[in-house]
């Protein structure tokens, strides 16, 4: 990108040095923390997988065991057990709870920070670190998986670590090659831990591009020595093999089922168009994202000035986009660590702009700025008019009076929000402030997640079992198994601290691949899954009283298995109702 606008001169220098005091560094990593820390447990779980991945590590914490997950008493090898791990470790030293949830997922993003602020001073300098460091934690999607209970951020922090440290050995001599080598090849043994092949697949694919392309003869041959061959082999083989010797199927599943099928087949149901992801990066990498069209084409036109550090984060950007655009199966977390690279490179251009006022950097910036001052306050024209003729917007965008509800209360403070970053905006244009202008684009995400919170709240609040864990009858003792008819609301397990029996079809209430693959090999050790067609069979001989509990379409159902047994029906939150079902013995 346009990062070579006087980078050399005695005003880059001098802005160099201030930005080398310590405080600057204390307070970009406190600004990124609170990004990264701040409510971080005052949500209750995300469906589906923030639900689910909790009770995992529940389980794990609860039963002792580290190399077989389980989810909901059953055999869960959808992902390594590593990730499910740091989560049980967390529970059993701080307890229980949604923010210890999370606090793998943050600890991870708060360490990959560091790792890049690192990185970019070795290879750029102190002004560019701190700036990539703020550009990247305030990104939407940094951000939400830095605050979830999934696994890709672990993922992100060992694949950008060994993508570190492969650059960082071609720029060494001798021992200390070899050393950042063997880092490289720990920091991909411990990626496919976290996730499978992927994690070094990543890697590999990234440095395979860039090496030839910097002309760095012979780095793939010292990349794969039989020294950095042994150290993967020896972090990945014990887990591998100990898993396989336990469940004989997990080689074929794991490596054909939830790695090669995944990428070429629709089998997962995760298909999107080839686009997917240009949209991703505009709407989860905003508000920089503003920067990209004219940083790119800056950046097309001025090659000659990139550099080694430059090439390989554009390649690293172009690579893991272009990779997961061509699988079959897309999602969000699969370009994380793009995202990440593109986080950098638009730090580049804030510290480039910073250096030289009147570059090209420079340029684009101011740009970027108009950009955000046109969008906001269109925003907020609309939010300003929703308050002033609310029946005409929402009669207009035919809104659901659910919808209203959340959104209507957070109005007044969405309009201040989108006020100050449209005045930081202006005030960034008249000034030719790049510092103000990197300002306004960090109060986006940064008032998002402080006066806007509470509405965040309300949205989350509305589609978690927390509510619903909570008013499940108070006597409902440990002897009473508790069954879902056709569903399994997300995070129930965790919330209860107990197992579910699902009735079910197919399977698909669990979320896990792995166990509809084992539904289809007629698995005998899924024990928690009764099928719709044996339901009464079911309830007719068991042996201990069955709280029964159902939505939708199966409430209907549920009410005629109450009626038979003389049950009453509760009405309970977020649409369920429940039964409470006497055991055999006492019909």
């Amino acid at each position: 990108m346009s990062i070579s606008d006087s980078m050399n001169s005695p005003c880059s220098r001098q802005l160099a040095a201030s930005d080398s005091r310590g405080w600057m560094i204390v307070l970009a990593f406190a600004l990124s923390a609170v990004f990264i820390v701040l409510h971080l447990g005052d949500l209750p779980l995300l469906a589906p997988d923030e639900g689910r991945n909790a009770e995992v590590a529940r389980e794990m914490a609860d039963s002792g065991t580290w190399l077989v997950p389980t989810y909901d008493g059953m055999t869960y090898l959808d992902k390594p057990a590593f990730y499910f791990k740091t989560v049980a470790l967390s529970f059993a030293a701080f307890g229980e709870s949604e923010f210890t949830a999370r606090l793998s997922s943050a600890g991870f993003a708060l360490a990959l920070l560091i790792a890049i602020f690192l990185f970019c001073q070795r290879v750029y300098d102190r002004r560019a670190a701190l700036a990539a460091i703020l550009v990247v934690a305030s990104t939407p999607l940094y951000l939400a998986f830095a605050r979830i209970v999934i696994f890709d951020m672990t993922l992100a922090f060992f694949v950008c670590s060994a993508i570190f440290a492969c650059f960082l050995a071609e720029q060494s001599e001798d021992a200390e090659r070899k050393r950042w080598y063997r880092l490289g090849a720990l920091a991909s043994g411990m990626a496919t831990l976290v996730k499978g092949p992927v994690g070094f697949l990543l890697p590999t694919l990234v440095m395979a591009v860039f090496n030839p392309l910097d002309g760095r003869k012979g780095a793939m041959r010292r990349c794969f020595a039989p020294i950095n061959w042994a150290i993967f082999f020896a972090v990945v083989l014990p887990w591998f093999v100990g898993l396989s010797i336990l469940c004989p199927d997990f080689p074929y599943y794991g490596l054909v089922k939830e790695s090669f099928a995944r990428f070429t087949t629709q089998e997962f149901h995760r298909t999107a168009p080839f686009y997917y992801y240009g949209l991703i990066i505009l709407s989860c990498f905003f508000p920089w994202s503003l920067l990209l069209p004219q940083s790119i084409s800056a950046a097309c036109r001025s090659q000659r000035h990139w550099t080694s550090a430059d090439r390989l984060f554009m390649v690293w950007a172009l690579v893991v986009v272009g990779f997961f655009s061509v699988s079959q199966s897309k999602l969000p977390g699969y370009i994380l660590t793009a995202v990440i690279a593109l986080g950098v490179l638009v730090g580049r251009v804030f510290s480039s702009a910073l250096g030289n006022r009147l570059g090209r950097s420079a340029c684009i910036v101011r740009r970027g700025a108009a950009a955000l001052a046109v969008i906001m306050g269109v925003l907020a024209l609309f939010a300003g008019g929703w308050l002033l003729n609310p029946s005409l917007v929402e009669g207009g965008l035919g809104l659901k009076e659910r919808a209203v509800a959340m959104i209507k209360p957070q109005l007044p403070l969405l309009l201040v929000s989108l006020s100050v970053v449209v005045a930081l905006s202006l005030a960034a244009l008249r000034s030719n402030d790049p510092r103000l202008t990197f300002l306004g684009f960090v109060s986006v995400p940064l008032l998002l997640i402080t006066i806007n919170f509470p509405g965040i709240q309300r949205f989350v609040e509305s589609r978690s079992s927390r509510n619903l864990a909570a008013a499940m009858p108070e006597d409902l003792g440990k002897d009473t198994d508790i069954a879902c008819i056709e569903c399994l609301p997300n995070g129930l397990p965790f919330y209860l601290k107990r197992l579910i029996y699902v009735i079910t079809k197919d399977g698909t209430e669990l979320t896990s691949n792995y166990i509809l693959f084992e539904m289809h090999n007629d698995s005998k050790e899924l024990q928690r899954i009764i099928l719709m067609d044996q339901l009464d069979a079911w309830l007719g001989r068991h042996k201990a009283p069955v709280f029964l509990m159902a939505n939708g379409k199966q409430r209907t159902l549920l009410g005629q298995i109450a009626a038979r047994y003389g049950a009453r029906v509760i009405p309970l939150p977020s649409g369920y109702a429940a039964a409470l079902l006497p055991a055999a013995e006492a019909r």
